[in-house]
């Protein structure tokens, strides 16, 4: 039997990313997905294009009203995870996000580059 998947990950949440929350208890605890059927969250193997859509806008349903869809969200983005829905995005959308924000950090990089450079020269 799959479990959510917030019950596979309990002992996975990061770290480094302490929130008010993580003293009451971990994020997934709150997770609405956890009173929900795992199948809703993960495609069973060779589902067809228009029943994996219609399972995953049922999914990103559930997300929509959970209390912890930011803190499900960043944890797949930092683990990630490479399978089914988290916080309310796909695994493609994930790969669209993560792409968007390596695109965004490397655009930092180049413009404090610069910025540095003038900096110890002038100094």
């Amino acid at each position: 039997m799959l479990h959510s998947p917030h019950q596979s990950v309990q002992a996975a949440v990061p770290p480094q990313r302490v929130t008010a929350r993580d003293q009451d208890g971990p994020w997934h605890a709150e997770a609405v997905c956890r009173r929900d059927e795992a199948g809703l969250f993960f495609a069973p193997s060779k589902e067809p294009t228009a029943a994996r859509l219609s399972r995953e806008e049922a999914a990103k349903r559930v997300c929509a009203r959970c209390p912890v869809l930011t803190d499900c969200r960043e944890h797949a983005l930092l683990q990630p995870e490479p399978y089914g829905v988290w916080g309310g995005l796909t695994a493609a959308e994930r790969r669209v996000v993560l792409a968007r924000r390596r695109r965004r950090e490397a655009e930092l990089q180049k413009t404090v580059r610069p910025a540095i450079s003038r900096v110890a020269a002038a100094g």
